[in-house]
């Protein structure tokens, strides 16, 4: 009897070991699908926020005033710092790109590169000088007209199991040969992320 109890128990033990090791499973989504597993800022958060701010940016009367003052050109755009002053990581270059997206995707301003990515470029022409025959001329660089600049803050209210995470980000484009401040704009989201009841 005391053998049939053994068994029993140990059978029992190996059960609960072998459900609790249960493989993983990795599954392709569709790379727009959001799945949000926490509260945290993620990509979709980037994606929705800088559309939505560069529209706002693109429909206040600066673009309109800059193209009737300049035969109808499209202004030019440089993004210089956005600053990541959140409590968490934040992925500041997926931000700008998603930023620099929209601006040349909206066909209504030009962007130009940052200073790190025109010294690369700079370096590249120096080069084609010395070895290239149909060389690109220095001295021919598009100035900007605008830079946009800003910050991603965060504020967290937690309360027992149950957290609420708002992010608000503020951009600002200035007029570099005035420094006119041309537009400030504005994005907050907020995130409710619940205790589960059954404790998971």
């Amino acid at each position: 009897m005391k053998k049939v109890v053994t068994y029993a128990v140990m059978a029992g033990l190996c059960a609960t070991l072998l459900s609790g090791c249960g493989g993983t499973r990795v599954n392709r989504v569709d790379a727009n699908q959001e799945i949000a597993l926490t509260d945290k800022w993620n990509d979709k958060d980037s994606q929705l926020v800088s559309e939505e701010m560069i529209g706002d940016m693109l429909s206040f009367p600066w673009i309109r005033d800059f193209k009737s003052n300049n035969g109808g050109d499209k202004p030019t755009v440089i993004i210089q710092r956005v600053r990541n002053k959140s409590h968490e990581h934040i992925s500041a270059d997926t931000f700008l790109n998603d930023l620099k997206r929209a601006i040349i995707r909206s066909g209504d301003a030009r962007f130009v590169a940052s200073a790190d990515e025109r010294s690369d470029v700079r370096d590249e022409r120096a080069d084609q000088e010395l070895n290239a025959k149909k060389a690109k001329a220095m001295g021919n660089e598009t100035a900007a007209d605008f830079a946009l600049s800003g910050s991603i803050n965060s504020f967290v209210d937690q309360l027992d199991g149950d957290r609420v995470t708002t992010y608000q980000v503020d951009l600002k484009l200035i007029n570099m040969e005035t420094n006119e401040e041309v537009w400030n704009g504005q994005k907050k989201l907020k995130k409710l992320q619940e205790k589960s009841s059954y404790g998971w």
